[in-house]
């Protein structure tokens, strides 16, 4: 057993796991030059837009009451006002929300349920290899830990890094190979009907864990019966050098830590992340013909697995919940084209999702309080809605007054960032948190029309950013 141990820990160290990150997310990275570059040039670019605000305060002045002489004027600005109030309501709401959440702590070895871990991998390379030692090596019972890994047809040597784990691992894992691939859906779907665990566990192929992350995740499920479902907690693995994943890991905190917390105290977390999620069994196995054979508009569904599995879950009744203590770090996209693909791949999931989640919200479906759940419906329902008037008045903004958008824009991103950076400095380190900054001018200048498109593209299917697999 002692040997086991070792084994596993260098193989750890081997793939470059780098454990001062991963068993401590508080840790601080290096930011390179270019980060200090981009960092600067982001705080230039906000003095600056507050400083022009500043100067064309007569303009802004100007431009608001003529605009409120006009009846499309005056009818924006009721309709503005009403949005403003309404997030900023629901903003207040959701900090009540996150101060009442408290993590679930874990239970003893005695009261763990079976856990059966599923790893279904594509294109993974070595990278999956460093998923299943961070998943052997956590404190766990053995006896009560299944560990399955499923290449779904990778065409690089995902299979055989699995092969290799094997070798290391023995009978702790057991490794399959679909014939071909049939997306990850289909693996996940192989797992479910091998795995013997009372609680499912998924874990994608470029993520690892901490040693206490799976007790952490399955441990609501001895506390509370009506458990169906858990998010756990995810952190971004590969954010030493490049930019877009600094930005990221910053953005998944709030994402995460703030906003799955309050949807948490209300039991109603909308979406179980495949990086890392858990699931009862027996919730699963109630919705499992319908999640696999899942259409939109007369066309099999190839992504949102994740999030389709919540919502299912949730449609039972049973509550949905997220760890905070239960960390998973996974690779993200470093260069823009991935990151926009991806993003396209979570609104259509979205989208499909929110038009599902309508057929049942409002309906009897659980026991007990309702209303928060719905609530979450709404604001993501007014997200979606809102995204193509928001996205025209922001171009007629930039043709009829360029400057006011520019400086306008950018002085809003200064005091609206501020809350994620804020909160990220408190939660882990004052110098990483100014990325959140540089990520919404990211989002508000590259990404605003990510929503828009889903919404027009949400009957296409495809992964879009698993191709094959570079060194990691």
């Amino acid at each position: 057993m002692n040997q086991d141990t070792t084994n596993i820990a260098n193989n750890r160290t081997e793939v470059n796991l780098k454990n001062d990150y991963t068993e401590n997310p508080a840790v601080k990275k290096p930011t390179t030059t270019w980060g200090i570059v981009v960092l600067v040039s982001t705080f230039i670019l906000m003095i600056g837009a507050a400083f022009l605000v500043y100067l064309l305060q007569n303009d802004f002045t100007e431009y608001n009451l003529d605009r409120m002489n006009t009846t499309w004027g005056f009818a924006f600005f009721i309709v503005a006002s009403a949005l403003f109030l309404y997030r900023a309501g629901f903003f207040v709401y959701n900090l009540y929300l996150y101060f009442k959440y408290k993590p679930i702590a874990s239970v003893t070895d005695e009261e763990l349920p079976t856990t059966t871990v599923i790893v279904p991998a594509y294109n993974e390379g070595k990278q999956v290899y460093a998923t299943l030692m961070s998943l052997a090596a956590s404190d766990f019972p053995i006896e009560k830990l299944q560990l399955l890994a499923i290449d779904d047809g990778s065409k690089d040597d995902t299979w055989y890094w699995m092969q290799e784990a094997k070798k290391v691992l023995g009978d702790r894992v057991s490794i399959y190979q679909q014939p071909k691939n049939k997306g990850k859906r289909h693996a996940l779907y192989r797992g479910f009907n091998l795995g013997t665990g009372e609680v499912f566990v998924t874990v994608d192929s470029d993520s690892v864990v901490n040693a206490d992350t799976l007790r952490n995740l399955v441990s609501p499920f001895v506390v509370n019966e009506k458990c169906g479902a858990v998010a756990g907690n995810i952190r971004v693995l590969n954010n030493e050098k490049a930019l877009l994943p600094k930005m990221l890991n910053v953005s998944f905190v709030l994402s995460f830590e703030f906003m799955r917390s309050a949807e948490s105290t209300l039991e109603s977390v909308l979406c179980t992340p495949g990086a890392l999620a858990a699931y009862r069994r027996s919730s699963v196995f109630k919705c499992l013909p319908e999640w696999i054979n899942q259409t939109f508009m007369g066309k099999a569904s190839d992504i949102g697995e994740d999030r389709a599995m919540t919502n299912m879950i949730l449609k039972q009744g049973k509550h949905v919940l997220f760890q905070r203590n239960a960390y998973a770090y996974t690779n993200v996209p470093e260069r823009y084209k991935g990151l926009y693909k991806m993003f396209i791949r979570w609104g259509r999931s979205n989208v499909r999702e929110n038009i599902a989640m309508s057929k049942y919200v409002f309906t009897n479906f659980r026991e007990g309080s309702k209303l928060g759940s719905r609530l979450l419906f709404i604001n993501q329902f007014l997200k979606i809605i809102m995204s193509y008037p928001l996205i025209f008045l922001m171009l007629f903004f930039v043709v009829s007054h360029p400057i006011l958008f520019i400086s306008s824009t950018l002085f809003s991103i200064m005091i609206f960032s501020s809350f994620p950076a804020f909160f990220y400095a408190k939660k882990y380190n004052t110098s990483e948190s100014f990325w959140a900054y540089s990520y919404s001018i990211l989002y508000t200048f590259g990404l605003f029309w990510i929503t828009p498109y889903a919404i027009a593209t949400a009957s296409k299917s495809g992964w879009l950013t698993r191709e094959l697999s570079q060194k990691k």
